[in-house]
């Protein structure tokens, strides 16, 4: 056996309305619906699949936690995203800042979502 990609994973949210609004509004993912009234974000090929905290699918995480997550996305441009999130009012953690990923050199910069989970957007240089 080996890993070929990600085809999707999950964030515990403490409002699907909310995290859409981020994820959908600021950082252009689409929302869909699917199954029995399931959540997603879909970007690229891959999804993030959105359980509503204390209410989450079965199988989950042991201990699902809104707040817990750690994601970097890769953009074509990291300074174009640093305007795009200033102009929002999404405040800027760090960055613009030297990083590397899974296949190189990035430049990223980082927010938090709305349940304060750790969003870099990462510029392969």
């Amino acid at each position: 056996m080996r890993i070929v990609s990600l085809d999707h994973l999950v964030l515990t949210v403490a409002s699907i309305e909310r995290c859409c609004a981020f994820y959908s509004g600021i950082l252009g993912m689409r929302h869909e619906t699917f199954g029995d009234g399931r959540n997603a974000l879909v970007f690229g090929s891959q999804k993030i699949n959105l359980h509503l905290a204390c209410n989450e699918f079965e199988p989950k995480a042991v201990h699902p936690k809104p707040g817990s997550g750690d994601l970097c996305f890769v953009i074509d441009d990291v300074a174009a995203a640093q305007v795009h999130l200033e102009a929002h009012g999404i405040e800027i953690i760090d960055g613009p800042v030297a990083r590397t990923g899974a296949v190189g050199a990035l430049m990223s910069v980082y927010c938090r979502d709305p349940d304060g989970n750790l969003v870099e957007l990462a510029e392969y240089q």
